[in-house]
């Protein structure tokens, strides 16, 4: 079948999905003991992000094929494709939250006090990037020009489906906007992250931190992109996709696990040998006050795909990679709210106990007295929603999840599953890894 329907009992799953994500939201808004309903914020702004980025790297890869004159991809593409037009549910998301730092709806970046910004010399420095209107704008403009060029490739290649012939016309075009989406996305996604993901730990930064984050997403991208395709085929579709191709996503979900963690411990090492105290306040927070999630992401995200997925063969039972799939499209979920949720309560407890202004006026430039003073409040304290993921985070993740795949799965029904003429179509059907 090259048609997909987008079956009643699957979608009323989905939406039942939605359901409980909107309800563990709708809780977690009226539990928040706090003022700025911070544990609702960040549950919303990591999981928009979370998939904003899936959505992108899925876009990522399909202008990365189409520039290398890939073939291998092509019966399947369409799940990809799918999955970028995710970019425009991502942007609404993402401006509720822009919204939200322009009108000071939370306090989820020490940098949106404004006031408290011209007592702070480090946020002083930083402030013609740090600031609300560059947040907004940014992920007006760049996420918007994500979702222009991810509507132009989909529009091209539906439009091969209906005229394409020998000439090529309308792959030649993809292949020009490919090739100049490419070197934005490098840049905007960087820009984008440090916005969104780093400055909620507004004094630190890394070098490594785009690097980092955006190999999580690819990982969680290959992931989702394996247990959609398995489950469209134990419903009778993609009887084109076989062991090669899930093979070889094998192949890039065990490589870019192994790549994570590189630019997990290059991070991690250069920061403590180095042993700069405004450097290692970011691990030192985490390793003191929260090691479970802290060493368990390195176990789920590392060490389950190396040593399952290291044998050639485990990469072709649909069985043993569906599992690796699921743990690290969960691992990475926990490696998001690591990089999110210590940061935002500390900012949390700066704004209740300080007040905005005097947060962190006091040690601007030396975050090491700092670094003592945010290990003190909370060590040894667990905290809802923050020490570790609740019932809330989880049931919410599962909502954010049933949208993405809604939205996927409805695009999915809109077109041929197989792009019948694409020029690189035989070279996947007959694809084979030796």
């Amino acid at each position: 079948m090259n048609q997909y329907t987008f079956a009643a009992i699957h979608r009323n799953v989905l939406l039942g999905a939605i359901g409980l994500g909107i309800v563990c939201m709708i809780l977690t808004w009226f539990g928040d003991t706090d003022a700025y309903h911070t544990r609702f914020w960040t549950n919303f702004l990591h999981n928009s992000v979370y998939f904003t980025m899936i959505s992108v790297m899925a876009l990522f890869f399909i202008a990365t094929c189409i520039t290398a004159y890939a073939g291998w991809h092509t019966t399947f593409k369409r799940v990809w494709e799918a999955y970028s037009m995710f970019l425009f549910v991502g942007l609404a998301l993402l401006l509720i939250v822009a919204f939200g730092v322009y009108f000071h709806w939370h306090h989820l970046y020490h940098w949106a006090d404004e006031a408290g910004v011209q007592e702070d010399a480090i946020l002083k420095g930083k402030s013609s990037f740090l600031n609300k209107n560059w947040y907004l704008f940014g992920t007006l403009i760049f996420v918007g020009t994500w979702a222009f060029f991810a509507t132009k490739l989909r529009s091209l290649s539906l439009e091969e489906d209906k005229s394409g012939n020998n000439s090529f016309a309308q792959h030649k075009k993809m292949r020009v906007y490919a090739a100049v989406f490419l070197p934005i996305i490098g840049f905007t996604s960087a820009a984008m992250l440090w916005q969104w993901v780093m400055s909620v730990d507004a004094h630190w930064y890394s070098t490594l931190f785009a690097w980092y984050s955006t190999a999580s997403a690819f990982v969680s991208m290959i992931a989702l992109t394996i247990l959609l395709i398995i489950f469209l085929k134990s419903n009778g579709y993609y009887g084109e996709v076989n062991a090669n191709h899930i093979h070889d996503l094998g192949k890039f979900l065990f490589a870019i696990s192994v790549f994570w963690t590189y630019l997990w411990f290059s991070q991690f090492m250069l920061i403590w040998y180095a042993n700069i105290g405004e450097e290692t306040i970011y691990f030192r927070e985490r390793y003191d006050n929260y090691p479970v999630l802290f060493f368990g992401n390195l176990i789920i995200n590392f060490l389950v795909p190396f040593f399952i997925l290291m044998r050639n063969d485990t990469k072709r039972k649909f069985g043993s990679v569906s599992f690796v799939a699921i743990i690290c499209l969960l691992g990475h979920w926990i490696d998001y709210f690591l990089m999110i949720k210590p940061g935002a309560l500390i900012n949390l407890q700066h704004a209740a106990g300080a007040g905005h202004s005097d947060a962190h006026g006091t040690e601007a430039g030396h975050e090491v007295a700092a670094g003592a003073g945010h290990a003190a409040e909370h060590t040894s304290q667990f905290v809802a929603g923050f020490s570790m993921p609740g019932l809330l985070e989880i049931g919410t993740f599962i909502g954010f999840l049933g949208l993405f795949l809604y939205v996927a799965l409805t695009i999915l029904s809109k077109s041929a599953l197989v792009p019948k003429n694409d020029p690189y179509l035989e070279e996947s059907i007959h694809h084979h890894v030796i």
